[in-house]
């Protein structure tokens, strides 16, 4: 049995547009392998990170659509003939970072597929009426779309079956690839660069965001709580469809930006009172981030932020780091914010407990998962 160093490798990932968590999955993938080759829908190049933009992205036909570069969702029916059409007969394990169709990849019959799964396909699962809902699409979108999720859901489940074993970022997730395909993943948490967050002393005086700017983020939920506390400040660092109906909503005391570099993330994060999560996430390594400098954060109660926060129970403030709230109104976002204005916040607890989601940690542990799946897959045990 050959050696993971004497493998052939392909990492496949959805599309290269941005770094944000998946990418920095493919990015720790292309550390620890660095003689694998990387494919995906489509890139736009200098999107993403030096590791990834020069190992070179090998691309599919979507990459060559017209407007892909910005409106490359609207391909959403032809992804899976995309994904399809991608030769990896010649190689002998196949790493899939999947939140769309990248796990429905195929493969050579020998080959052990792995797949990192940050979600099932949540376009036509749990947040289709949040993508393509009344006042979310078009009208010509809303018609059409109806024709297209059915069969888009029928191959997302019989494409989980190409998959030899899923690892997902998080119980949460877990939970749904169990709903919707009917299989067992184990949990690995996502690499998150806490080195580059360290601990902060200083406590600035605005509220912070930094988030793609789409439904299920529920942005526009933080915008209309802050319109109504014109004296607390709100700042949301992003991009994405939904930015000009958000800043049409937002009072004074709101103010976007563009996506940052981490550096400058830092500087944003170590000066702000408190991250603002309100949407449900499948991990959120945002969250993470913040905590890393000794911030808390104020989420919404569901997904993953319950694996990444620790939430105040209105008793133990030194051993917690952040506030939860039970619904996504804004009369519940707003009395999550004033409970953690009157907390004494423990900032060095709060960075201690970000440090368990490093970027070695999850190396290490990814690692050793494919080196023990491919030594159960080599005895007929997967």
């Amino acid at each position: 049995m050959k050696t993971l160093d004497e493998m052939k490798i392909a990492i496949i990932h959805e599309w290269f547009t941005g770094m944000r968590g998946g990418e920095k999955v493919v990015e720790a993938f292309c550390e620890i392998f660095p003689q694998a080759d990387l494919y995906a829908l489509m890139h736009n190049k200098g999107s993403c990170s030096t590791i990834i933009e020069e190992r070179g992205v090998k691309t599919t036909f979507i990459d060559k659509l017209p407007l892909k570069a910005n409106r490359y969702r609207h391909y959403l029916p032809l992804f899976p003939v995309a994904i399809e059409q991608l030769d990896l007969r010649k190689y002998d394990l196949v790493l899939s970072s999947s939140h769309c169709v990248a796990k429905g990849v195929r493969t050579a019959p020998g080959a052990l597929h792995l797949c990192y799964i940050h979600t099932p396909m949540r376009y036509v699962w749990d947040m289709y009426e949040d993508y393509f809902g009344p006042g979310r699409a078009g009208f010509m979108t809303r018609k059409l779309v109806p024709f297209f999720a059915t069969w888009l859901r029928s191959w997302d489940v019989s494409s989980a079956a190409r998959v030899d074993a899923f690892v997902a970022n998080s119980k949460h997730v877990a939970k749904r690839v169990r709903k919707y395909y009917r299989r067992e993943a184990d949990v690995i948490y996502p690499p998150v660069a806490t080195e580059r967050f360290p601990l902060a002393g200083n406590k600035g005086d605005y509220y912070l965001m930094l988030t793609a700017l789409v439904p299920y983020k529920r942005v526009d939920l933080a915008v209309q709580a802050f319109a109504k506390q014109p004296d607390k400040s709100l700042w949301i660092i992003g991009d994405g469809p939904e930015k000009d109906r958000l800043k049409s909503q937002a009072g004074d005391n709101v103010r976007f930006f563009d996506w940052q570099a981490d550096e400058k993330l830092a500087e944003f994060i170590s000066n702000c009172k408190a991250l603002i999560f309100p949407g449900e996430e499948d991990f959120g390594i945002v969250p993470v981030e913040v905590q890393s400098c000794g911030k808390p954060v104020i989420a919404f109660g569901k997904g993953g932020a319950l694996e990444t926060v620790i939430g105040y129970d209105g008793k133990n403030e030194l051993a917690c780091s952040g506030v939860f709230f039970e619904e996504q109104t804004v009369e519940a976002l707003t009395e999550a914010i004033r409970t953690a204005e009157n907390v004494n916040w423990n900032a060095g607890f709060i960075h201690h407990h970000a440090a368990g989601f490093s970027r070695e940690r999850f190396k290490t542990e990814i690692k050793d998962y494919i080196e023990a799946a491919l030594e159960n897959y080599g005895k007929g045990h997967l």
